[in-house]
C-alpha cells in the first residue's frame, strides 16, 4: 500500500526535545498515510524510490516543515467586543476598576448570552480561520463566558461545531469558574455550588469538555472556592487546568500543581516555589505575553525559574475580548520573545511541543514523529527563528491537520 502524500527535498524543524536546535533535519522527507506521519527524516533514509512510496510525491524545495502549532489557550468563543474597554484603559482606569464597575468579563457574559448559537458561530469562526491561516490546527477554547447553564453550553457546543466545519481540531475546556456574575447579589456560595454541581454534570453527560477552567485571582475566586470546584471536577473525571497568579501571587501555581494539572496559565506573579510544585507534578506552563502587552503590565512571568526547574512552556494567545484581542499565533511567539525573553527555538516548542503536553495531545501532535497525527505547516522561510522575526508578514504555504488541509498563497 502507497503512502497518501510524501514532501520531499525539505527542511524539517521536528521540534523533538531531544534532536538538537529546532530538531532540524536539511534534506528531509515527511511521509503520511490516513492521517498519520509514517516517515519524517533526511530522505537519505528513505525505504524506496519516492515514486514507488507514494503516487502524490510534492517538492518542498527546501521550504521548512514545522509541525502543526497550537494555540493552547483561547477564549475564542465569544459575543460582541470591549474596544470601549480598551479606549478607557488607555485613560488610566485599571482592569480591576472596569471589573468592579461591572465591565470586563461581564459586559462579554451580557453579550454571549444575548447571542443565539447560529450568531455566536458566525462570530467566533473568523477568529478561528485567522489562526489556522497562520499554520494552527489544534486550538483549546474554553467557556466562561455564560456563568449559567443554558450558555456555557451553547458555548462549548459552538466549539465543537467550530471543530466540524474548519478541520481544526480542538480541545473544549469548562471554565466554570470564570466571574461573580452581579445578579447573584450576595449568593456566592449557591453560584459556584451550582456552576460545580448541576452545570458540570450536564458539561460531563454531554460530553462537551474533559477539562475544568477557574479565575483565581483577587477580583474572582480564592483558592479556597478554586480547590472546592477542582475537587468536584477531578470526582467526575476532568482534567484541571487554571488561571493563576496573573494579577498577584495567589498561590495559584501551587494549587494548579496540587491537583496534577496539565497547565496553568498567565504566571506573572508565580514564586519559585510554585514553580517548584509545577515541576514536581509535570504541570506545564503557559505564558500569554498577549495580554501582559495589553494590560501594559510590568510584571514578568518567572522564566528564568521554569528554565531551572524545567518546566515545559507553553505559549498562546489568549484570544479573548478583554485583554487579549488578538488572533495571531505568530504575533504572539514575537511578544515571547521580546516581552519575557524566550528565544526562537523556546517560543516554537512553546507552540508545538509544550503546548501539546498543555493539552495532554502529546501523544498524538506537537512533534514531527513516525505515528503522531500529520499535523504540519510548510513555510517559505530560511530559517525557523523567522516565525518570530516577521510581525504581520508570514503565511504557511500550506496548512494541513489529520483533520482538513489547506493550501495557501506562496506566504510573505
Amino acid at each position: 500500500m502507497k503512502w497518501d502524500h510524501l514532501w520531499i527535498n525539505a527542511r524539517l524543524a521536528t521540534m523533538r526535545a531531544d534532536a538538537g536546535h529546532f530538531g532540524a533535519i536539511e534534506n528531509a522527507a515527511l511521509g503520511e498515510e490516513s492521517g498519520r506521519i509514517v516517515f519524517a527524516g533526511p530522505m537519505r533514509d528513505l525505504p524506496d524510490l519516492p515514486g514507488s512510496l507514494s503516487a502524490c510525491v510534492s517538492n518542498a524545495s527546501n521550504q521548512w516543515i514545522t509541525p502543526g502549532l497550537i494555540d493552547c489557550h483561547t477564549h475564542l468563543v465569544f459575543g460582541g467586543n470591549r474596544a470601549i474597554e480598551f479606549e478607557q484603559r488607555l485613560n488610566g482606569r485599571s482592569y480591576e476598576e472596569t471589573s468592579k464597575a461591572g465591565g470586563g468579563i461581564m459586559s462579554t457574559v451580557r453579550a454571549t448570552r444575548a447571542a443565539d448559537e447560529q450568531s455566536l458561530f458566525e462570530q467566533s469562526r473568523p477568529r478561528l480561520e485567522a489562526l489556522r491561516s497562520e499554520g494552527v490546527t489544534t486550538v483549546e477554547i474554553k467557556s466562561g463566558y455564560g456563568l449559567d447553564l443554558e450558555t456555557e453550553l451553547r458555548m462549548l457546543r459552538v466549539a465543537r461545531r467550530l471543530e466540524a466545519e474548519t478541520g481544526v481540531r480542538v480541545s473544549t475546556t469548562y471554565l466554570g469558574l470564570h466571574a461573580m456574575p452581579p445578579d447573584q447579589g450576595n449568593r456566592r456560595a449557591a453560584f459556584i455550588a451550582e456552576m460545580s454541581g448541576p452545570v458540570l454534570r450536564a458539561v460531563a453527560e454531554q460530553k462537551l469538555a474533559g477539562t475544568v477552567d477557574a479565575f483565581c485571582e483577587g477580583i474572582a475566586f480564592t483558592p479556597q472556592e478554586t480547590e472546592s470546584f477542582f475537587i468536584a471536577a477531578s470526582a467526575l473525571g476532568f482534567k484541571i487546568k487554571l488561571h493563576a497568579d496573573q494579577l498577584s501571587n495567589t498561590h495559584g501555581a501551587a494549587l494548579a500543581a496540587k491537583f496534577g494539572a496539565l497547565s496553568a496559565g498567565h504566571l506573572e506573579y508565580t514564586d519559585e516555589a510554585g514553580v517548584a510544585a509545577m515541576a514536581k507534578s509535570n504541570t506545564a506552563a503557559v505564558l500569554l505575553p498577549a495580554a501582559f502587552y495589553v494590560l501594559r503590565e510590568s510584571k514578568l512571568p518567572p522564566v528564568d525559574a521554569l528554565r531551572r526547574y524545567k518546566v515545559p512552556t507553553a505559549v498562546a494567545t489568549d484570544c479573548n475580548p478583554g485583554t487579549s484581542p488578538i488572533t495571531s499565533l505568530l504575533t504572539t511567539m514575537s511578544m515571547a520573545c521580546t516581552l519575557f525573553g524566550l528565544t526562537p527555538e523556546e517560543a516554537l516548542a512553546g507552540v508545538t511541543r509544550n503546548a501539546a503536553i498543555a493539552l495532554g495531545l502529546a501523544h498524538q501532535t506537537g512533534t514531527l514523529n513516525v505515528g503522531k497525527a500529520a499535523d504540519y505547516a510548510i513555510w517559505p522561510i530560511e530559517h525557523p527563528a523567522e516565525l518570530c522575526y516577521w510581525i504581520g508578514a508570514l503565511k504557511p504555504c500550506v496548512v494541513k491537520s489529520a483533520f482538513t488541509s489547506l493550501d495557501g498563497g506562496s506566504g510573505g
